[in-house]
């Protein structure tokens, strides 16, 4: 049986971040508050969980999808299972429709005969945090939003530390003319103004999540490989890469086996900024309508609904306490973690 064991240095880092009880309980709250949004649509959705119909069970949530017809009304579209909901319960029928909480879609208008969108919050019709402009609820827009921008700051993460990584420990190692035409063509492609390359694609396409991400992560990995081409510049010229080399290790088992490990140690300092730097960028990309197509969820695009309805108070106080919070936690956890790793402050040196 295998079992997995950390060595003693991991642990006393691993130590070192549970001490930081700040950053500690930041990490609990946003992983269950990732979880929750990965899993929306058990608690927000205008899908039903569970629909109880002449006695056979329907999970249309992570199910096929219903028409109006497969529960008895007279419309062949998707069924609308509040309605249904209201209608049995008012009947006294044995069927019955288990809800999510938040029975709304992210992109589900809930007009209002006689009055116009937005409306204020309503614990009775279940809109905890109102709606938009379009009569869509903010609470539901909020959790989706965040979801994408889990998937984003991932996706970004992800991309910046496999480009800036590699291309900086490439030049950090090898050094020579290699690292000086890549330190000169880094600062020629980091002086290209971004804003104007995502207004230029914007105005020839509408950009999707792929072609958003990947136009960020273009001008955002150059700043990670002068950092991984100073570890390994300075990993590069310790002694047991000498001693790798007389042994006769080639420089791809170096590389890896020596001077990455004992380089990113000091760059895992830097993932939680990077994820609120993915998270910032994304919301300002949506507020100045250059990022996610309509009607993707997108806290920026709320925040500018909020800034543009002052009248409604709640989208933009609801939207600007979401994102504030989630970059608390996001930076509570970095600086715990730049703690843990911070050799410095606990290595007694003699």
């Amino acid at each position: 049986m295998l079992k997995f064991k950390l060595n003693p240095l991991t642990r006393k880092k691993l130590e070192r971040f549970r001490s930081n009880r700040r950053g500690f309980i930041s990490l609990i709250v946003f992983c269950v508050l990732s979880i929750l949004a990965l899993g929306a649509e058990l608690w927000v959705s205008n899908r039903a969980l569970i629909v109880s119909y002449e006695g056979e069970l329907y999970f249309p949530t992570y199910g096929d999808q219903y028409s109006g017809t497969d529960f008895g009304e007279d419309y062949s579209f998707e069924a609308n299972y509040r309605d249904l909901a209201q209608k049995w319960e008012e009947e006294g029928s044995e069927n019955w429709v288990l809800l999510p909480l938040v029975p709304y879609g992210p992109n589900e208008s809930d007009f209002k005969d006689g009055l116009y969108p937005p409306f204020k919050p309503s614990f009775a019709e279940s809109h905890f945090l109102g709606t938009d402009k379009t009569a869509r609820d903010v609470l539901a827009r909020l959790v989706y939003g965040f979801r994408i921008v889990l998937y984003f700051s991932a996706g970004y993460v992800s991309l910046v530390y496999l480009i800036g990584v590699g291309i900086g420990c490439s030049m950090g190692y090898f050094g020579g003319k290699f690292d000086l035409i890549g330190q000169r063509l880094i600062e020629i492609w980091s002086n290209i103004p971004f804003l104007y390359v995502v207004i230029i694609v914007a105005s020839v396409t509408t950009p999707d999540f792929w072609k958003l991400l990947l136009i960020v992560v273009a001008f955002s990995w150059t700043g990670m490989t002068f950092y991984m081409r100073s570890g390994a510049y300075k990993e590069k010229a310790r002694d047991y890469v000498a001693a790798a080399e007389a042994l006769g290790a080639g420089n791809a088992r170096i590389i890896f086996k020596h001077v990455l490990p004992n380089s990113l140690s000091t760059l895992v300092t830097f993932i939680p900024f990077t994820v609120a730097a993915a998270i910032t960028g994304l919301t300002a990309l949506d507020f100045l309508n250059f990022g996610l197509p309509v009607p993707t969820p997108s806290w920026g695009e709320l925040l500018k609904q909020g800034t543009t309805n002052l009248h409604a108070p709640w989208i933009v106080l609801s939207t600007f306490s979401a994102m504030v919070t989630i970059l608390l936690l996001v930076t509570f956890i970095g600086e715990a973690v730049r703690e843990a790793f911070d050799p410095k402050k606990f290595t007694l040196y003699q």
